[in-house]
């Protein structure tokens, strides 16, 4: 990559805005075990789009609740402090991700539907690891959001871009290595930066960084990741949307290994996996 380049890169990362004091009070209290449904409602209750998304969240389809919800308290116990953490997350930072009008190399719409595929996948593998349904949502958003590190090639230098990617696809070559040879950053870098400046939770921050590279990923997320990862291959590979690679990774085995599933949960992922994408983009569409 010439220096030029490598500038704007940087300028645009600097430049992205900071997620709202909304955001980043919700991610800072759900550290906290002992948090309550009356500290998030106080700080919820005080943004006013944040507020309309939570009740949308939680009286659409995505949650197929029997009766509506009006009430933020009792939206915010309903749902509990994680998922209120990752609806919060996705929404502050997909709204502070630039789609731009720019689809020389990405197509946003399909890299998007590409993204929540692989989250869509990554929760019903958590599910089948029998996760905690208060976790699961993390899954979903970890894989939303596990190629933002992409948005700024996109944006910023998308000619120079897209023959990468048109490299990747022809020569069948994973595209964070073409990325790698021809810039010498990757997506995962990009991405790791722009997770490191928003603080965003561990899982999150491997997942974006790690998600071609587990063994740089600590012990204490591995199996989070390469659950993600596993999702991510499968996507690819179903066709679903395009993240601009063409060549799914082929460690299965490890993964599967890693993770405890099995190859008939792999199945049973490909059969519904429409199904899922049709619900889960009920959840893109209100953050």
């Amino acid at each position: 990559m010439d220096s030029n380049s490598l500038i704007k890169i940087n300028r645009f990362i600097k430049e992205m805005p900071p997620l709202s004091v909304s955001v980043t009070k919700i991610m800072e209290l759900s550290r906290d075990p002992a948090v309550d449904a009356k500290k998030l409602n106080d700080v919820i209750s005080i943004d006013p789009v944040l507020t309309g998304k939570v009740l949308k969240l939680i009286n659409s389809a995505y949650y197929s609740m029997p009766n509506q919800v009006t009430s933020l308290v009792r939206a915010v116990v309903m749902l509990g402090v994680n998922t209120i953490k990752n609806l919060v997350i996705s929404t502050g930072v997909i709204s502070n991700i630039s789609t731009g009008a720019n689809f020389v190399a990405l197509d946003m719409e399909a890299f998007w539907r590409h993204s929540l595929c692989v989250g869509a996948m990554a929760k019903f593998f958590a599910s089948k690891q029998k996760i905690d349904v208060k976790f699961i949502e993390e899954y979903f958003v970890a894989g939303l959001l596990h190629d933002i590190g992409k948005i700024p090639f996109n944006s910023v230098i998308p000619e120079e871009y897209k023959k990468v990617i048109d490299y990747s696809v022809e020569h069948k070559i994973p595209l964070h290595d073409v990325e790698t040879k021809h810039f010498e950053i990757n997506h995962c870098d990009l991405g790791l930066r722009i997770a490191d400046m928003w603080k965003l939770p561990a899982t999150l921050k491997d997942t974006i960084s790690c998600h071609h590279n587990l063994q740089d990923v600590s012990s204490q997320t591995k199996k989070f990741v390469a659950t993600i990862c596993l999702a991510n291959i499968l996507t690819r590979r179903a066709g679903i949307g395009f993240s601009g690679n063409g060549t799914p990774d082929t460690n299965e085995e490890e993964l599967l290994s890693i993770t405890g599933l099995k190859w008939d949960d792999i199945r049973e992922a490909e059969k519904n996996v429409e199904s899922t994408i049709k619900k889960a983009e009920i959840f893109l569409k209100l953050t």
